[in-house]
C-alpha cells in the first residue's frame, strides 16, 4: 500500500517515509527524519528534526516530537529521538532531542505514551513501557523495560526507574525506583513488590519469594544498605532478578527510594 499524506500536511524535502505510512491534516515531518512503515501520524502531530520512528509507531494528536532540548547548555549540536517499534505516543506528547550528553533520546518498542506526557532531552525508555497522561519526565531520566507509571507523576532528572516497577499517581520522584516495587507519594514511598504486576508478566513463585525476601531485607530491616548487600548475597537464591535488584541499589547515584 502506498503512503497516504492529506494534502494540508507538510512533508520536508529531507524527511523519509517507508511504505505505507498514513500522514493526517495539518501534520508536518521535517528535515532529516525517517518514518518506518505502517506508522500514523495523526492530525497537527509535528516532527520537528532528525526524529527517527520505527515500524507501526503512531504520533497522536498534536503532539511534537524532536523539539530543541530545553537545556541552556545546548548549543545546537545535531541530536535525535529516536522510536520503538508498536510505540503509541497519544494526543500532546512532546519528546524533545537529546544533547551533548547522550545525543539522543529513546523510547523503546511497544511502549505507550498517554496523551500530554511529557520527555525532557536524553531520557531513555526501554521496551513496554506504559506512561500515563500528564506524566513528565525531567532531562535523563532512564526507565527500565516494562515499568508503569501512573498520571500527574514528576520525575527529577538523572533519576532510573527500575524494570516492572510501578508508580502510583501524583507521585513526586527524586530518587531511584528500585526493580520490581510499587512506589506512591509526595515525597514516593516504598509499598511492596509490584506482586500482580509480576504475575502478569509470568514471575514464578520461587523467584517472587526471593524477590520479597530481599525487599524486606534492603527496606524493612534494621540493616544499613552495605549490610544488606552483604546478606543479600550470601543468604537469597541467585535468580536472575534477585541479582538485577542487588545491582540497580549498588549502581545507584541518586540514592533509594525506601
Amino acid at each position: 500500500m502506498s503512503v497516504r499524506i492529506h494534502p494540508t500536511a507538510i512533508i520536508h524535502k529531507d524527511a523519509q517515509l517507508a511504505e505505507d505510512v498514513e500522514v493526517g491534516p495539518w501534520a508536518y515531518i521535517g528535515p532529516h527524519c525517517t518514518v518506518g512503515a505502517g506508522s500514523v501520524i495523526q492530525m497537527r502531530a509535528t516532527l520537528e528534526e532528525h526524529v527517527h520512528l520505527a515500524a507501526r509507531v503512531s504520533v497522536g494528536v498534536g503532539s511534537v516530537l524532536g523539539g530543541r532540548p530545553q537545556d541552556l547548555k545546548f548549543k545546537g549540536e545535531v541530536t535525535t529521538v529516536e522510536v520503538g517499534e508498536g510505540t503509541t505516543i497519544r494526543e500532546y506528547a512532546t519528546i524533545n532531542r537529546g544533547t551533548s550528553e547522550s545525543l539522543k533520546t529513546t523510547v523503546g518498542a511497544g511502549c505507550f505514551l498517554m496523551s500530554y506526557v511529557h520527555l525532557a532531552h536524553d531520557c531513555h525508555i526501554g521496551d513496554g513501557v506504559i506512561i500515563s497522561n500528564a506524566t513528565q519526565l525531567a532531562g535523563h531520566v532512564k526507565i527500565a523495560d516494562r515499568a508503569i507509571l501512573s498520571g500527574l507523576c514528576a520525575v527529577h532528572q538523572f533519576v532510573k526507574i527500575g524494570r516492572h516497577a510501578f508508580v502510583g499517581g501524583s507521585s513526586r520522584v527524586v530518587k531511584d525506583v528500585p526493580p520490581f516495587v510499587k512506589a506512591v507519594g509526595n515525597p514516593v514511598k516504598l509499598y511492596g513488590l509490584n506482586s500482580v504486576g509480576l504475575q502478569r508478566s509470568g514471575f514464578s513463585d520461587a523467584t517472587l519469594a526471593e524477590l520479597k525476601k530481599a525487599y524486606r531485607l534492603f527496606f524493612r530491616s534494621d540493616v544499613n544498605i552495605s549490610q544488606a548487600m552483604e546478606r543479600a548475597r550470601s543468604e537469597l537464591q541467585p535468580f536472575p532478578e534477585v541479582q538485577a535488584f542487588i545491582a540497580f541499589v549498588e549502581a545507584s547515584d541518586r540514592g533509594i527510594v525506601t
